[in-house]
């Protein structure tokens, strides 16, 4: 929805999270507003990880020996409704029951600089669950293979780790290594999936009596709602496409203005699209848990899922008109922080210890803010009459290592043990699935209930932990799809 509110002693400061982008518009004489990716307004999807539901065996050798973990298919229920399918691409992480994630793009994930991403994606194309025909899969792969759902999420999944981690793993079934060994050998390199809704930029500024953008909708969903709220009418502000005209839904490659009245007073906007389409199978899925992170996944199949998007505006008339953004820079290792001013006047801002001035041109400037991997962030701009605008997040960019996890031991616990297998306690079992026709690109096999087998193990330690388990963190469990 669109909020306007009146410039002076208020908090004048809009916040907008879209597609990775931690963003914020706001105008000088702001109040305090933080963006925080533990309660964000993403772009694309967001969801909430229901744990490993179709998996079998597989083997990883490393350096302090072997050791047995679950490999298939996770699940996510998606916020707004939807289902997701996912595989892991972070071996050595471990996965957090109910972890909350977003849609990232290969930029903002460990994918970042891995010149094999592409074949990850073919790979997800030309297997389980986007191949629903599991003879026909078999037949590709060898004489005297035989795939189960167990055994295909279970062979695809060891080849994605081949790629995303250059993991040296096995798949215990034999049919599942063969399906493995043959995804790896005629993998491809393909394109990077669009994202399901992005906005750019997510924030704009200017001057009352403008129209204030244009806002470029990026999106594989037919049509997208665009919804402003019933403040933006007392306040006259509307949003427009490129011809001027009031609108209620866009189309991908569409533009949005904000079209601010002369005379309005000083003050921000902000606005939101809502779609429900199909994510792109190869999307990246990033936690956004803070605290305690959860490895990195990547999409296997969608059901119809619920995508939103928010962007802001700020502006005024004798006054600078700050548009802020925050983007996380994989590559640079840290997170660039931008300012688009439009306004009247420079627009003066402090950051990391160094002061900053913004023309009222148009012309971002651009600081970059140095970050550690995997340590959380909270990175504060400040400007004249109390402006101040906070991003808090964790760069998590790279896939864990044996050397930094530690390999399975030591380490403290979450507070919330997760269904996933682990190595020490996954023995030879094997997951459950049962049918379920969810639509979309989702193969309509392949899920479970199964009961969490570490479940009590995990109990057990947090009773002999005590205060250790709540208040010391694990950086990078060291098992795949497993929660220690």
């Amino acid at each position: 929805m669109i909020s306007v509110r009146g410039r002076g002693p208020a908090r004048l400061a809009a916040a907008a999270v879209a597609t990775g982008l931690l963003t914020a518009g706001a105008i000088a004489g702001a109040g305090n507003a933080v963006a925080d990716e533990n309660n964000p307004q993403p772009g694309g999807a967001t969801a909430v990880l229901d744990g490993l539901k179709t998996f079998d065996s597989a083997v990883i050798h490393g350096r302090d020996g072997d050791k047995k973990i679950g490999a298939g298919l996770f699940e996510m229920a998606v916020d707004g409704g939807g289902v997701l399918k996912t595989y892991c691409i972070d071996i050595h992480t471990g996965t957090r029951k109910d972890a909350k994630y977003k849609e990232a793009s290969w930029a903002e994930s460990s994918l970042h600089s891995n010149e094999n991403a592409g074949k990850i994606l073919w790979i997800l194309e030309n297997s389980y669950p986007q191949v629903n025909d599991l003879a026909a899969l078999a037949s590709k792969v060898g004489e005297d293979v035989k795939l189960t759902e167990k055994t295909a999420a279970a062979g695809t999944q060891v080849a994605i780790w081949r790629f995303s981690d250059g993991a040296n793993v096995e798949a215990v079934d034999p049919s599942a290594e063969k399906l493995a060994d043959y995804l790896e050998e005629n993998a491809q390199n393909l394109a990077e999936p669009k994202a399901s809704l992005t906005l750019d930029p997510p924030a704009v500024s200017g001057k009352a009596g403008e129209k204030l953008g244009p806002i470029t909708v990026h999106t594989n969903a037919q049509t997208v709602s665009v919804a402003p709220g019933a403040q933006a009418e007392t306040a006259g502000v509307k949003v427009v496409g490129a011809d001027g005209n009031p609108i209620t839904t866009a189309k991908n490659g569409d533009k949005l203005f904000f079209d601010v009245p002369e005379g309005t007073e000083d003050g921000s906007a902000s606005l939101s699209l809502q779609a429900s389409t199909e994510v792109s199978v190869g999307r990246a899925f990033t936690s956004i848990d803070r605290q305690y992170p959860s490895q990195t996944q990547i999409l296997a199949g969608s059901s119809e899922s619920g995508v939103t998007a928010t962007a802001t505006a700020t502006w005024a008339t004798e006054a600078p008109a700050p548009a802020v953004t925050a983007e996380k820079k994989c590559v640079e290792g840290g997170v660039e922080v931008s300012v688009v001013n439009k306004g009247s006047e420079p627009f003066t801002f402090a950051l990391a210890g160094e002061e900053h001035e913004v023309p009222a041109d148009g012309k971002p400037v651009s600081v970059l803010v140095p970050v550690k991997e995997d340590q959380p962030y909270k990175i504060t701009i400040t400007g004249p009459n109390g402006f101040e605008e906070t991003f808090e997040g964790t760069l998590d960019c790279e896939t864990a290592s044996e050397v930094t996890t530690g390999g399975t031991g030591g380490g403290e616990e979450s507070p919330e043990p997760s269904t996933a297998p682990s190595p020490a306690t996954v023995g030879g079992g094997t997951g459950d699935t049962g049918d379920t026709d969810t639509g979309g690109n989702l193969a309509e096999t392949g899920s479970d209930s199964s009961t969490p087998i570490i479940a009590g193990v995990a109990l057990a330690l947090v009773v002999l932990g005590g205060a250790a388990v709540f208040f010391l963190r694990k950086r990078k469990p060291a098992t795949a799809g497993s929660d220690d």
